[in-house]
């Protein structure tokens, strides 16, 4: 049983015996595997719309009852109104500090510990005596 390509395609192997590769024969026969269409979600019954999982039908019946939360996935609008609802920060007394919560010695400890030029020097010193010995 030896393998040749087919003179259809030229991609695939098939058999001496074989007059196609058995992908050509199922593209010449049209039974090419069709996208399933996928139904709606809700309804089971319509297809659904292209990048969601629901119907127009629906879209539109969701839309209309104010259940567009799940569909519409946009930036909210912001007014005017809601902010000035805010509070502003009237001052920086509002603002609490970090440097309570570490001391000076641990800070310069781990500015020591992080700082890349001292870790180059290191390196340039250690290849500077592999390369003495």
């Amino acid at each position: 049983m030896k393998f040749v390509k087919c003179p259809r395609c030229e991609l695939n192997y098939m058999t001496e015996s074989e007059r196609f590769c058995k992908v050509c024969l199922r593209e010449m026969k049209g039974d090419d595997d069709q996208d399933e269409v996928e139904l709606c979600s809700v309804c089971n019954e319509a297809p659904a719309l292209p990048g969601r999982d629901v119907c127009l039908f629906c879209l539109k019946e969701m839309n209309g009852q104010g259940g567009n939360d799940d569909i519409q996935d946009g930036d909210e609008s912001v007014s005017a109104n809601s902010l000035s609802d805010m509070e502003d920060v009237s001052a920086m007394d509002e603002i609490p500090e970090i440097d309570e919560d570490m001391s000076s010695g641990e800070y310069g400890d781990i500015q020591n510990a992080l700082s890349l030029e001292s870790m180059q020097e290191e390196e340039v010193d250690d290849d500077a005596e592999d390369a003495e010995e």
